[in-house]
C-alpha cells in the first residue's frame, strides 16, 4: 500500500507541476495579447484624433459626390450622342468626295504683315 500511496504523490504532484507550467506559458502569452492590444489602441486613438479634422470635410465631399451622382444618367445620355455623331459610316460607292477643309478655317499669316502688305 505504501507503494500505491507514493505513485499517487508522484501522479498528483506531476499534475500540479503540469498545470503551473501551463498557466506560466497561458499568462506569457496573455500578456503580449495585452502588450499588443495597448499598443493598438494608442493607434486607434491617433486614428480618431485624425479623424476629427478630417470629419467636415468629409461632409462636403459626400454632397458634391452626390451632385455628381445626380448628374450621372445625363452625362451618360451626352456620351451616347456623342458617340452615335462621331460612328464611322463609309460613303457610299461612287460618290466624290469633296477636298477637305481646314478645321480652323482659313489660315491667316503674319509674313506679309512683316514685308508691308496688307491684306
Amino acid at each position: 500500500m505504501t507503494t500505491l500511496v507514493v505513485l499517487t504523490v508522484i501522479d498528483i504532484v506531476l499534475l500540479i507541476a503540469g498545470l503551473a507550467l501551463y498557466l506560466f506559458i497561458v499568462g506569457g502569452q496573455l500578456t503580449k495579447v495585452a502588450e499588443r492590444l495597448e499598443e493598438c489602441a494608442d493607434v486607434v486613438w491617433e486614428i480618431k484624433k485624425n479623424a476629427e479634422v478630417i470629419g467636415p470635410g468629409v461632409e462636403r465631399i459626400n454632397r458634391t459626390g452626390g451632385v455628381i451622382a445626380g448628374a450621372l444618367p445625363l452625362l451618360y445620355g451626352m456620351a451616347e450622342g456623342i458617340v452615335v455623331g462621331a460612328t464611322y459610316q463609309p460613303e457610299p460607292e461612287g460618290t466624290e468626295r469633296p477636298p477637305a477643309k481646314p478645321a480652323a478655317g482659313t489660315r491667316r499669316t503674319r509674313q506679309l504683315d512683316g514685308v508691308g502688305y496688307r491684306r
